[in-house]
């Protein structure tokens, strides 16, 4: 590991289950692959994260339960508290998002997206829903999720 990271890497994970905490703890271990030496990762609940966090990053991955057709209320009120205060400094910040959704996701996929457009970040790629049952997988492509961000942010491609 290099003493000096080059780049941020926030992680918002909504985690209020245990299968939750696997999508982050998978995000979390993308995010800190072996290869990558330039890239800081910090992994914060909604409730917990602030503007400050948001301003000393480099990429942002957003992770979510979906609620009633709906992110997230502990993800709304981050947005609530982070939008103003962010929006003139960090516009174009790359970003991705996880939804785990019982259902289809999209209702919750549009939400995220509206608030997003309107703090003019940028997609790295398309929100990965996890739909349905429980899948062991799920991890694993929240990790490749993850390590893909980072290493965008790494190489300057995001």
């Amino acid at each position: 590991m290099h003493s000096e990271f080059r780049k941020q890497l926030l992680i918002i994970a909504h985690a209020p289950s245990t299968n939750t905490e696997y999508l982050r703890d998978a995000a979390l271990k993308g995010a800190r692959h072996p290869d990558l030496e330039q890239v800081n990762c910090v992994v914060k609940a909604p409730l917990e994260a602030g503007p400050e966090d948001v301003l000393a990053c480099d990429g942002i991955i957003l992770g979510t339960t979906e609620n009633l057709g709906y992110m997230s209320g502990a993800l709304k009120d981050f947005f609530d508290r982070v939008y103003y205060p962010v929006l003139e400094q960090k516009q174009g910040l790359p970003c991705v998002l996880y939804i785990r959704a019982g259902h289809d996701g999209t209702g919750t996929q549009r939400a995220v997206e509206s608030i997003v457009t309107g703090l003019r970040w940028r997609w790295v790629q398309a929100p990965l829903i996890l739909r349905g049952e429980w899948q062991p997988g799920f991890a694993d492509q929240v990790e490749e999720l993850s390590m893909t961000m980072a290493f965008s942010i790494e190489s300057g491609i995001a």
